[in-house]
């Protein structure tokens, strides 16, 4: 290259998009598929493997994704996910939650306004009951300023390491570093919604897991450790 002609730096991707995987390959497809659109966009997507043994971490490296490999854990992988990342912001996408087509200029959007933020939710399902659960998770996140992992956080590079990252914990991650940003500013609740998976409300049963859920928030509120409350969630 001669002394004289510039050179061309490619940019950062605006946005890193984090997904923790764990035994994904039944649902591997369709995820590829909802991914695929954010990396054609020039967008960066990690995927972070605790270490499944369905092969799903090389069948997603094969289609041409980075996988990167951490201790499992929801919040290990998504921290070894965003010290990896070199967007200028990070979403944190659950395997079996879709964003909408729009996700990546909401949230670019969003950003400008608050260090932070995440999306409304709803459940897959045909339920009437998993429709009023998503409506109370969302007046409770609006009321609160508790996003919860499903709903696709996002939060701004600076932001996020200047908390900390998630407090690497078995359970309620999502609620703890919620707090923590709490501290800097309201999160940013778009009313756009990401599409999450029901299956567990219906597989274990609706009141049954309404109970569970309460019951373990109210514990963590009240001082329980989060070691002692993953074994009650198992």
């Amino acid at each position: 290259m001669k002394s004289d002609e510039p050179q061309i730096y490619p940019l950062p991707p605006v946005l890193s998009i984090i997904v923790p995987m764990l035994n994904e390959i039944e649902q591997l497809p369709e995820l590829m598929a909802h991914l695929l659109q954010w990396q054609r966009r020039g967008h960066e997507v990690l995927l972070i493997d605790g270490g499944s043994s369905d092969n799903s971490a090389s069948v997603a490296k094969a289609l041409g994704f980075k996988v990167f490999h951490s201790h499992c854990g929801r919040a290990i992988q998504m921290n070894a996910g965003a010290a990896r990342a070199k967007g200028s912001a990070l979403v944190f996408l659950h395997a079996d939650t879709r964003m909408p087509l729009d996700a990546d200029l909401q949230i670019i959007e969003a950003l400008k306004k608050r260090s932070w933020g995440r999306f409304d939710i709803q459940l897959s399902g045909d339920r009437w009951m998993l429709r009023v659960i998503a409506f109370l998770m969302n007046l409770r996140s609006r009321i609160s300023g508790i996003a919860t992992g499903d709903q696709a956080i996002f939060i701004d590079r600076t932001t996020f390491f200047a908390t900390g990252g998630f407090p690497e914990q078995p359970l309620l991650e999502d609620i703890e570093i919620s707090k923590r940003l709490k501290r800097r500013g309201r999160p940013q609740c778009l009313q756009s919604r990401v599409t999450s998976s029901g299956r567990r409300w219906i597989a274990f049963g609706v009141w049954p897991t309404i109970c569970l859920m309460w019951r373990i928030r109210w514990a963590y509120w009240r001082g329980t450790s989060a070691d002692q409350l993953a074994k009650e969630y198992q």
